[in-house]
């Protein structure tokens, strides 16, 4: 149970970071199809910004795995700490999305997160349909799922800013 109790809290831990994304990556999309995208209007900022926003989320995954590994970054105690690093090592993929050729592609930011993603909608399935899933995982999922939103929404919120501040700059 040991290994299977820290493995789930690091699903989690990813799930927290990068589950959200979706459903912000969905309302964007939604906001600017209803509008017309004019460059600068705000449903085209909020497109042009998701991928950034992705990244920044990313950049703070990577930091807390840095955090954690404090002050032994050596390769046995990495490994170590690590119950499942394919996962892992495709949660610090994220941070690629800085670069432009993943940033001008939000699709593949958003097929990266639906990695993560999997993980609530299995939940839920199993739960519905064969009762293996208990109760206390999907409200965990959904937990984590609210607070992934929640910190997606912040970092696009922030890369926004930003975004609006460089343009605005740019125009004088």
């Amino acid at each position: 149970m040991g290994d299977d109790l820290f493995a789930y809290i690091e699903r989690l831990q990813l799930m927290a970071f990068f589950a959200g994304y979706p459903l912000l990556y969905a309302m964007a999309q939604v906001l600017a199809g209803l509008k017309v995208r004019k460059q600068g209007s705000f449903p085209h900022l909020w497109v042009r910004s998701l991928p950034y926003a992705y990244a920044l989320t990313a950049t703070l995954f990577l930091g807390m795995l840095i955090r954690d590994l404090y002050p032994d970054y050596t390769l046995n105690h990495i490994t170590s700490q690590f119950q499942n690093p394919w996962l892992k090592v495709i949660g610090i993929m994220a941070v690629l999305c800085w670069l432009p050729f993943f940033s001008r592609k939000p699709l593949l930011c958003l097929m990266h997160s639906l990695v993560f993603f999997y993980f609530v909608l299995r939940d839920l399935f199993f739960h519905f349909t064969s009762s293996s899933v208990g109760r206390e995982i999907i409200q965990n999922d959904m937990k984590i799922l609210t607070d992934s939103l929640l910190l997606n929404a912040v970092t696009m919120v922030l890369v926004m800013v930003v975004l609006a501040i460089l343009s605005f700059k740019k125009a004088d």
